[in-house]
């Protein structure tokens, strides 16, 4: 089993990723704002850390076997926090990845983050932000996975997903569960090639994509 460590482990995604982890035997590291949104999981083998992201959170990669960068300003923030979290800490963590010499990182980005100029409205800064941070990784040296899942839906999540971009709108979209999912997936893939990969509802098991 592995000893994860999740940035991000209380959002939506990073939480249930945090739990399928858990279920599966995994160590998971948690460095959250805060500790009260993990109450509710109880586990040996979660260790929840008070932490800023804003601030030097080095500390927690050493020993690490996999990485996991799924946190996110949110919503309701500016783009001041858009900058600091989605851009500078993934940045961060990647740099103390490759100090602490741990294996793996796994990004959780987003559609669109390839090429933010095809974008046009308010998601614009925020996939620009995606972009950089992707990029950064891509020519850091370290071993990745990119995952770059459409429009999250709440709702249970079907295991199945396709990677190709749906020529229909509509149909880019992937519940969080699912994206979750591919997290796990990511953490046991044994393959040592980088992958980057968008993902959207669709009829080919996730566990296929991460082979």
């Amino acid at each position: 089993m592995a000893k994860v460590l999740v940035i991000g482990a209380s959002g939506q995604i990073g939480k249930q990723a945090t739990g399928k982890l858990l279920e599966l035997g995994h160590h998971v590291i948690a460095p959250v704002r805060s500790p009260e949104k993990l109450s509710d999981i109880d586990n040996s083998n979660l260790s929840v850390i008070e932490q800023d992201l804003e601030k030097d959170f080095s500390s927690h990669f050493e020993g690490v076997d996999v990485v996991v960068f799924t946190a996110g300003s949110g919503g309701n923030t500016g783009a001041d926090k858009t900058i600091m979290i989605d851009l500078w800490a993934a940045q961060k963590a990647v740099d103390y990845t490759k100090r602490a010499k741990v294996p793996k990182f796994i990004m959780v980005s987003s559609i669109g983050a390839g090429d933010p100029d095809s974008i046009q409205g308010e998601m614009r800064p925020y996939l620009v932000a995606k972009h950089v941070a992707d990029e950064y990784l891509i020519n850091s040296g370290v071993n990745h996975i990119i995952l770059r899942p459409g429009t999250l839906l709440n709702e249970p999540g079907t295991h199945l997903v396709r990677t190709d971009m749906p020529d229909n709108q509509d149909e880019a979209v992937i519940p969080r569960e699912d994206v979750a999912t591919a997290i796990v997936e990511s953490v046991g893939r044994t393959s040592e090639d980088n992958l980057i990969t968008y993902l959207f509802k669709g009829d080919e098991p996730i566990s296929k994509v991460f082979d």
